[in-house]
């Protein structure tokens, strides 16, 4: 399988020379152990946890395993072991010289427990997600981090690549669906589905039937890129809002799900105050929904709310992988005024409206227009990311982007 060069590499090498440990969280599959081993295949000894024996020999000697595996080390799955943490905390205080412990690990509120107590300060903690667009495309030497990005968006931006949106939205953006087109989409989805449940949704807390909690998955599926609505999917599934309430927070602590919230700063009109919900892969969605042809999902209900959901994702994992905490926010308010997402840097504001159409004119602009009007000075972009082929001017300041130029640059 061919390697793909990451976004996240340049941050990696970055803090590798700067932290005695670069912890790197994620979804199982994302790429973590492949990148590191890419970036560090010298000098470094490798250590998974996953395996049963090596597990064993961390948890009940873990002095005699640092003594076996001594750093440079990359310890892959660390959240299998984490009373591993305080012993490398010592290892790291005792010679803290930068780059030496590299660790990986899926489950992000467990790993993150742990590394707030043991490595604070020692470690920088970066996520990598699945592949980005520019990724998945090859581009992601020449993309720029999400600041210098916004400050160079303009009607010049285009990419030529004959993938399908349908092909990317339908086989989605792990590595190994993405890479290996004779992996078997939904073979593939399935395996991950069940392989996440009985490991990794197991090990977070006591989720009780994993059937229900299957069907809150599909519930997520069903919901994306739609308001969330706790009361609703908890009454559906037959569960309590509390626990409907746990189960989202370990969705999204596995990174299955994302949860965008309201932007509210300087806005005089009421608005809707919950997040948005979105489900962080389009391959699980849509398998989860039973669309599997291009047909079906071109033309089916769901299509709009799937390629919002890639599409805000993909700005969600350009900020993850540049380094920076996400600063991205939707504005919904009651009197109808609606804009797709919100990015606040630098004091400024870039605001896009999402349409899944490939004929946009002047009436697809009409909250951007609406917003501006509000906030004035602080937009900097105002644009629309659709199908259509080609960028152009829609009304005034407002800009029309092709999805592949925007997002793959």
């Amino acid at each position: 399988m061919k390697f793909k060069e990451r976004v996240l590499k340049k941050t990696i090498l970055k803090a590798a020379r700067t932290f005695p440990a670069v912890v790197l969280t994620g979804p199982r599959q994302s790429g973590k152990t492949t990148l590191f081993k890419m970036l560090f295949s010298k000098g470094y000894k490798f250590a998974s946890l996953e395996d049963p024996d090596i597990r064993l020999r961390a948890k009940d000697d873990p002095k005699g395993f640092l003594n076996q595996y001594q750093s440079p080390l990359i310890i892959d799955e660390i959240q299998y072991a984490p009373e591993l943490l305080s012993y490398v905390k010592t290892k790291i205080d005792e010679n803290r010289k930068p780059g030496q412990w590299l660790l990986t690990g899926s489950q992000n509120f467990a790993l993150m427990q742990n590394v707030s107590q043991s490595l604070a300060g020692r470690a920088a903690i970066l996520s990598l997600l699945p592949f980005s667009i520019s990724e998945r495309f090859d581009n992601a030497e020449n993309v720029l981090n999400i600041s210098d990005w916004l400050k160079k968006i303009d009607l010049g931006l285009e990419f030529k690549n004959r993938t399908s949106l349908s092909e990317v939205m339908l086989r989605g953006f792990y590595p190994e669906i993405v890479s290996n087109k004779n992996v078997d989409r939904q073979l593939w989805c399935g395996s991950y589905i069940t392989t996440y449940l009985e490991r990794d949704v197991r090990n977070l807390g006591n989720i009780g039937d994993l059937n229900q909690f299957e069907r809150f998955l599909l519930s997520c599926a069903a919901r994306t890129g739609q308001i969330l609505n706790l009361s609703e999917m908890a009454r559906d599934i037959g569960i309590s809002v509390p626990t409907a309430k746990r189960w989202l927070s370990y969705l999204e602590t596995c990174y299955q799900v994302y949860l965008l919230y309201p932007y509210y700063k300087n806005i005089g009109k009421r608005i809707v105050k919950s997040p948005k919900l979105y489900f962080n892969d389009t391959a699980l969605c849509t398998y989860l929904l039973g669309i599997n042809e291009s047909t079906a999902l071109i033309n089916g209900v769901s299509f709009g709310a799937v390629f919002e959901t890639m599409v805000i994702c993909d700005f969600f994992k350009r900020f993850l992988h540049s380094g920076i905490r996400p600063s991205m926010y939707y504005l919904k308010s009651r009197d109808g005024l609606e804009v797709d997402l919100l990015i606040e840097l630098d004091g400024v504001l870039n605001i896009f409206e999402i349409k899944s159409s490939m004929t946009i004119t002047s009436k697809h602009a009409t909250s951007l227009t609406a917003i501006m009007k509000d906030l004035g000075s602080t937009i900097k972009n105002a644009s629309i990311i659709s199908r259509s082929e080609d960028n152009f001017i829609v009304k005034g300041e407002i800009k029309n982007f092709g999805w592949k130029n925007i997002l793959s640059v």
